[in-house]
């Protein structure tokens, strides 16, 4: 067994198999019990959604959109065959760059029959949920078959790396971030590698994960390889006598490198050189930074959290990703002081300060104020790649890290307690106190909900298909983007049928000295900025013949076939105005929307 106090056979599955002592039949069971409480867990944290099926994500009603939308093109690609990498449906004509974005596609392909059957919205909180407890099942079976052998200690480490507070947070309507159940399997396949006479094998295995993940998630991907790294350098540095597996493992490493090189080289020549593909994200998105106080403070989806005490040390709800509270930062610090000769846990530690000290941005922050004291990553957040990602996230990576240091933790005072029968008392006792002192203040708490806007009759009742014939699109007032996005909802329950002119998603600023940074919709155009000034100040400005010219070539470009604006919008009176007085043409209200055929302007 791979322990941390031995470190005697790394990347092995215990000896004796989990839990010595247990029958086969009594683990059965006892696995089956895990795998319920990660699922009621789950469901306790999207319950909200589930007994209100009209309900979305307050916090985030954005993103929720988008994943929806993600969740049809999924099924569109299976029932429709179409192109996976890029969407004409969404930013017409440009197009939208899938593989630059969360397109999901690993998890909305294989979904495609929930999608089809129940709605992508369904199908959405299918994915939420479902992706939360795989995690859990993930990390808990790989825990105590791989790394400890221990039921009990396995199941506490796997329930922190599903339901940690940063996870939480990105329950809210991040589901690519939360579904992380590839990471344990890639850990597990990685730690196989050194197996004699199985290299090839074991890097066709790993090689298909890490395809896998990456139509998942990539940041995640990334920070995977970059903590495997850190750790499995450490073991080779503090344990000589492994490099004498370093054979096979290199052949294996060679052999998954290939694999998903081969199976990765053409969508990632689309993500980076494709239509639609940007250069790094904005400067703005790339000062997204972890307030250094916000490692031993609480999450506002936590039992001793609020959201008034966060918001200070957090961008929005779903970036909170330290907010582990200063109990349990004190004990993961006890953990590898106690744990020091273990190779494992200093690769741990080592790679946990490194993604820490990542996660602050290029200037520290204390306490929701700025120090002046520059972060490494100022060194780094210029490189190719490493522009595309949003700083804060690098926190993220320590639940897993910590999930596992608290299960070696656990199973140690385990081992304790089993050598020292007369103290067997005390020491569960002290253990079971340590623990429920640092996890039961950051048990997690229902997702906040929000009553969605209904669809629109126009919508459902498939009455724009008459204005999209012969390639043309429909405009939205507002026009979709981050902060409006409920037509890609609209679109994903006609099946991406209806196309829409912009959207939400992140395209490169084509703009003179915009330098193909991300922005998170189209470039402006003068009637796109023409309603964002109508939203913000809700009055319509003058209007000069120059804008009705430039409405006119924007409706043209965006191959308008019909504009439609939601009566129960805010400012939606001086939207309607505006679109009236810029067009000339009188909008009906029909089928729950006002309507502006401008086919005659566009043909």
């Amino acid at each position: 067994m791979t322990t941390p106090e031995t470190d005697s056979s790394v990347g092995s599955s215990a000896q004796d198999g989990p839990d010595r002592g247990v029958g086969p039949r009594q683990g059965r069971w006892i696995d089956v019990a895990a795998v319920l409480s990660f699922v009621l867990l789950a469901l306790w944290v999207t319950v909200r959604f589930w007994v209100n099926p009209g309900d979305g994500v307050r916090d985030n009603r954005s993103d929720q959109a988008q994943f929806e939308w993600m969740m049809a093109h999924g099924a569109r690609v299976v029932t429709d065959f179409a192109y996976p990498f890029v969407s004409d449906r969404m930013n017409v004509p440009d197009g939208v760059n899938l593989m630059a974005n969360t397109s999901v596609l690993s998890v909305s392909v294989p979904m495609t029959p929930v999608t089809v059957l129940f709605g992508p919205h369904a199908a959405f909180l299918v994915f939420l949920t479902a992706g939360m407890t795989a995690t859990g099942v993930a990390w808990y079976f790989v825990l105590s078959r791989v790394l400890i052998g221990s039921r009990g200690p396995a199941w506490l480490g796997a329930g922190f790396c599903a339901f940690a507070p940063a996870m939480v947070s990105h329950a809210n309507a991040h589901p690519n971030i939360v579904s992380q159940f590839v990471v344990p399997l890639i850990v597990w396949r990685t730690l196989r590698l050194p197996e004699p006479g199985r290299w090839l094998r074991n890097g066709l295995l790993l090689g298909l994960l890490i395809v896998w993940q990456a139509f998942l998630n990539l940041e995640i991907l990334l920070m995977t390889a970059i903590g495997l790294g850190v750790v499995i350098g450490a073991l080779a540095i503090l344990r000589p006598e492994l490099r004498r597996r370093a054979g096979p493992f290199c052949a294996g490493l060679g052999v998954a490198a290939a694999v998903a090189g081969v199976l990765l080289a053409y969508p990632l020549y689309v993500q980076f050189f494709g239509p639609g593909a940007y250069q790094g994200l904005s400067l703005l998105i790339r000062g997204y930074r972890t307030d250094l106080a916000s490692f031993a403070a609480w999450s506002r989806e936590s039992v001793a959290g609020d959201a008034r005490s966060s918001a200070r040390l957090a961008k929005n709800a779903t970036e909170e990703n330290g907010f582990f509270g200063w109990p349990l930062a004190v004990l993961v610090t006890a953990l590898v002081w106690w744990l020091r000769r273990s190779a494992v846990v200093l690769g741990l530690a080592a790679a946990g300060l490194l993604f820490g000290l990542f996660s602050l941005g290029r200037e520290v922050r204390f306490d929701g104020r700025d120090t002046g004291i520059p972060g490494p990553w100022a060194l780094l957040e210029n490189l190719p790649i490493l522009h595309s990602v949003v700083p804060t996230r690098w926190s993220l990576a320590l639940t897993p890290i910590i999930g596992v240091l608290l299960a070696l933790g656990a199973d140690r005072a385990r081992t304790l307690a089993r050598r020292h029968p007369g103290a067997r008392p005390q020491i569960r006792f002290a253990t079971g106190t340590v623990l429920a002192m640092a996890l039961l203040p950051i048990l997690p708490t229902p997702l906040p909900s929000v009553r969605l806007d209904p669809t629109p009759e126009f919508v459902t009742s498939g009455a724009w298909r008459s204005y999209v014939a012969g390639g043309h699109s429909i405009v939205t007032l507002p026009l979709p983007d981050t902060t409006y996005a409920d037509p890609l909802r609209w679109s994903a329950e006609t099946r991406l049928e209806m196309p829409l002119a912009r959207g939400y998603f992140l395209a490169p600023d084509t703009r003179p000295g915009g330098d193909r940074v991300a922005l998170f919709t189209a470039p402006p155009r003068p009637t796109s900025t023409f309603f964002t000034t109508i939203r913000r100040s809700d009055a319509v400005p003058p209007i000069t013949p120059q804008d009705r010219v430039a409405a006119v070539d924007d409706l043209r470009y965006w191959r308008a076939g019909a504009v439609l604006l939601d009566p129960g919008r805010k400012q939606a009176d001086a939207l309607r105005r505006g679109m009236t007085e810029l067009t000339g043409i009188q909008p009906v209200l029909t089928s729950g929307v006002w309507l502006w055929d401008v086919r005659p302007l566009v043909d």
